[in-house]
């Protein structure tokens, strides 16, 4: 079955589930982050474009059972995302995996201004080793 409902975890809930290796997590900001740094190891998939990817995004996301979605203040883009995730989730006749959609409380600015680790890779995808 998979996940019907999105909700939100703070940075110090997500910090708790990070090192579990069935979570991904989407970066949905546009250009801010090739300038502003990420979350190590987070998958971009730009908001700009994200309905068209989604078949894409559901193949990189193989194996894994929970996803945090964010944008810069995870206020607009990131819940958005997410929610376009959950509704072609629900248009696929298949079950991928996904029992959790999850979005970053206050966003990737949220997790920065809280002195989180961020990563300034140019790896495409960045392999998360930067943290």
């Amino acid at each position: 079955m998979a996940a019907k409902s999105i909700t939100y975890v703070s940075s110090s809930q997500f910090l708790n589930l990070k090192p579990r290796p069935n979570i991904a997590v989407i970066d949905v900001r546009d250009d801010e982050r090739s300038y502003d740094g990420h979350i190590a190891g987070s998958l971009h998939f730009a908001s700009d474009t994200f309905r068209e990817k989604l078949p894409k995004l559901v193949e990189a996301v193989k194996g894994k059972d929970t996803l945090v979605f964010h944008c810069a203040l995870s206020q607009v883009r990131g819940p958005k995302c997410a929610r376009k995730f959950v509704d072609y989730l629900s248009e696929l006749n298949e079950d991928v995996g996904i029992k959790n959609v999850m979005v970053l409380e206050r966003g990737y600015n949220g997790w920065e201004a809280s002195g989180r680790p961020v990563c300034r890779c140019t790896d495409i995808p960045c392999k998360g080793g930067c943290a």
